[in-house]
């Protein structure tokens, strides 16, 4: 009775450790960082297009009347600032102190403050453009809330320089930010696959041959995969397979490097072949966040850096 009471214990005492180093063993923000480049990036990007006919789409008689909106949000809680914003000066100030915050995360100058506001100004947009939103405006809104959640501009960034610092100071903080877009990726991913599952043409192989011959989404002219079946049906399933089981193969040592290398030629593909290239890059910034940042300062040149132990 002893020995399994013992058993028990060990199973509970070694549970509580991994949960515990899993979320709380502090990391090197260099990961964080780079993420928070590329996002504000991507955030700055994705709102200017708005300001290219902001009136034409947000204005008192714009493409996405406010009615529309609310209708498809169907929810009290989906609220944006910019319902009932029909003031073109009003919107204007809104729109270019949004376009400031994205710059400021970007370059990572006031962090803390404008990483919160950039999140915040995400979901006012999110919200109010109901009905063009998109799969990149989400991974936009939640790396936007990670970054805020964890210490993003202590390194590589306007605030860390101001400070004179090297930012290699690890933090609880920067690993939850990780780990939350760790987490948020695989069940992207996860429902992205289950719900392949419910097309049939993905049972038959035959789902990337229907993309590239929708004209809709023809970047470049890929119908000549037609002549090739049996490749296009093993990329279909490679593809399925690849995304079902991205939340288990991504974490052990061994295929996390395969299964990050397959994200590059699927999303590239995807932003290439089929005109997607925004969609398929921040994709890519997503999975970022399982590159260790040891790997990060050697690529950008820092000596010293320690790698795996």
């Amino acid at each position: 009775m002893n020995s399994i009471r013992a058993y028990f214990n060990e199973v509970f005492e070694a549970s509580v450790a991994g949960w515990n180093r899993f979320w709380f063993e502090p990391a090197d923000p260099a990961t964080l960082a780079v993420i928070r480049i590329c996002a504000g990036a991507m955030l700055l990007y994705t709102h200017l297009i708005w300001g290219l006919d902001l009136l034409g789409f947000f204005g008192a008689d714009g493409r996405l009347p406010e009615k529309f909106s609310r209708a498809m949000n169907n929810s009290d809680f989906a609220w944006s600032p910019l319902f009932g914003m029909t003031s073109p000066t009003l919107l204007w100030t809104f729109h270019v102190t949004a376009l400031a915050c994205f710059a400021c995360l970007m370059i990572g100058a006031w962090t803390r403050i404008t990483a919160w506001a950039s999140f915040l100004f995400a979901v006012a947009y999110a919200n109010r453009a109901a009905g063009a939103l998109f799969g990149l405006d989400q991974i936009n809104v939640f790396l936007a809330l990670y970054l805020a959640v964890g210490p993003a501009g202590d390194a590589y960034s306007w605030d860390r320089r101001r400070q004179r610092g090297a930012g290699r100071c690890p933090s609880i903080g920067a690993n939850i930010a990780l780990r939350l877009i760790q987490c948020h990726m695989c069940i992207v991913y996860l429902f992205a696959g289950l719900g392949k599952l419910l097309g049939p043409t993905w049972w038959e192989g035959t789902a990337l041959w229907g993309a590239f011959a929708n004209l809709e989404y023809q970047t470049l002219d890929m119908t000549w995969v037609c002549s090739h079946p049996m490749p296009v049906n093993f990329v279909t399933h490679l593809i399925l397979v690849w995304e079902i089981s991205y939340i288990a193969l991504i974490w052990p040592r061994l295929t996390r490097p395969i299964m990050l290398a397959l994200a590059i030629p699927l999303h590239l593909g995807i932003a290439i072949c089929m005109g997607m290239i925004t969609f398929g890059l921040i994709m890519l910034v997503g999975n970022f966040a399982f590159v260790p940042s040891w790997c990060v300062r050697q690529w950008l040149g820092e000596r010293d850096v320690a790698g795996p132990t």
